[in-house]
């Protein structure tokens, strides 16, 4: 995921890409969130007091 995030960052670099740029992290974000909740056997939760936006932070996932 994070070798495509750096792909489209090379992309977007061009002129003004702030708004670009959170977009792309919004609905990254988002999609992930998503995704860890629906797990069919195990649904994901993150410790207690930690968001899931510290918790895909701690997974490595970096932002644009």
């Amino acid at each position: 995921m994070n070798r495509h995030l750096g792909d489209w960052k090379n992309y977007f670099n061009f002129g003004y890409p702030r708004q670009a740029f959170r977009e792309i992290n919004t609905y990254l974000r988002e999609r992930l969130t998503q995704h860890l909740r629906r797990r069919s056997q195990r649904p994901f939760r993150p410790p207690e007091g930690v968001s899931y936006y510290r918790q895909l932070a701690r997974f490595g996932l970096l932002s644009l």
